[in-house]
């Protein structure tokens, strides 16, 4: 559905405050991304009339608990596994707890984690705790495209590793890791492998037993659906200690009674980015918009150059001659929106860390920037972008 098609021929709901489907120029959808129509009316049907504590046995709770399963449903399906796989969680950043926790909680003495020097801040920062703890952590090196070789991994194992995680599509350099290798060299060895997917859940496709992944992070805010609901998808008879005790709900590793809203609008997100991704026109799109992009001398892509192996509504680079906070900035006030990193990391100027453990010097990182883009981006959108950076860097090579 495209931007005119949501609003044509509807009074603005909103009174005063702007439509907030009006987001023409916003090209920074790997923070976050608009919540889809659909997905908001599954929302609101469910918040009126599916409301019950799905624990409940009454015909309210049942009505809820229905929505709640079909939603679990949904998420397996996209992932090529059955809903048990499924743990709701508020989001990403609890999934990759849960995970590592989760895992690293069931030994009694400190024993041996690998991690990606990639990582999003909410595995590395797991995994600096249990440094803390007395644990020994490897971090795996990226190469200059933001890629981890399976032979670092490899080498890097030992006889006490109990849990490996390596990001899938990377949130600020785009690169698709080789999930597959990797989790296979670990399954060989019996040593379970956590896999952040979240940003590429929806967007490529995966099928976790195909890729021998056990466990596998994902948010619901980064494919249409709110902000503050996820999922954590556990392998079957993969030992796990809870994150959070109580009343035992989401098969005992995270109690707390369900967000039935959210978690319905996580399964109709998945069900609608499932059904979309083999029609996707976005690989296209990134290929004609770095070719648009490539005429500026100022700008060098960074991560993967075979866009196969990048995600496909992603572009990424350093900018010669600027930092990334002040480009950001000019290209806010003219209307379109950008990331400068990871969006955890706004406000804090200092040289990225995923590009300097890519070969970057702290210059260069200190001037990274992301485009991102999805479900209601146009190509007119896009087209923005170049003609914006005309203006403000200059006259193009």
């Amino acid at each position: 559905m495209v931007r005119a098609e949501v609003t044509k021929g509807k009074a603005n709901p909103w009174g005063g405050i702007p439509n907030p489907w009006d987001f023409q120029g916003y090209l920074d959808y790997a923070a976050t991304a608009p919540v889809r129509p659909e997905v908001l009316d599954c929302l609101l049907r469910v918040l009126t009339q599916e409301w019950g504590n799905p624990s409940s046995v009454h015909g309210w709770g049942e009505r809820a608990a229905v929505a709640m399963e079909t939603a679990r449903w949904q998420v397996a399906e996209c992932l090529g596994v059955t809903p048990e796989w499924v743990v709701f969680t508020s989001g990403g950043t609890e999934s990759n707890h849960l995970a590592i926790h989760g895992i690293c909680q069931g030994y009694g003495d400190p024993q041996h984690l690998i991690v990606s020097a990639g990582e999003h801040a909410a595995v590395q920062q797991v995994a600096l705790h249990w440094q803390a703890l007395g644990w020994q952590v490897t971090f795996l090196p990226l190469d200059p495209e933001g890629f981890v070789r399976v032979a670092d991994l490899e080498a890097a194992l030992q006889p006490n590793t109990v849990l490996v995680s390596v990001i899938h599509g990377h949130n600020e350099v785009g690169s698709l890791q080789p999930i597959g290798a990797l989790a296979q060299v670990c399954q060989a060895r019996g040593i379970p492998f956590h896999t952040d997917a979240v940003q590429s859940v929806g967007k490529v496709p995966l099928n976790l037993p195909d890729l021998g992944v056990d466990l596998l992070s994902l948010s619901g805010h980064k494919l249409g659906a709110p902000q503050g609901i996820g999922a954590l998808l556990v392998r079957p008879g993969i030992g796990m200690q809870p994150w959070l005790r109580g009343g035992g709900q989401e098969q005992g590793l995270r109690s707390g009674t369900q967000a039935v809203g959210l978690i319905a609008a996580l399964g109709e997100a998945c069900g609608l980015a499932h059904a979309e991704m083999a029609s996707s026109h976005h690989r296209l799109w990134q290929e004609d918009l770095a070719a648009a992009l490539a005429v500026f001398p100022q700008l060098h892509l960074t991560g993967s150059r075979d866009f196969s192996r990048r995600l496909p509504q992603h572009l990424s680079y350093v900018v010669e001659g600027w930092s990334s906070s002040e480009l950001v900035r000019q290209l806010a006030q003219a209307g379109i929106g950008i990331s400068g990193g990871s969006a955890c990391l706004r406000g804090k100027p200092q040289p990225n860390r995923i590009l300097q453990a890519m070969g970057y010097n702290a210059e260069q990182a200190l001037s990274g920037i992301r485009i991102s883009w999805g479900w209601g981006t146009t190509w007119e959108d896009l087209a923005q972008l170049p003609q914006a950076l005309r203006t403000i860097l200059g006259a193009a090579r």
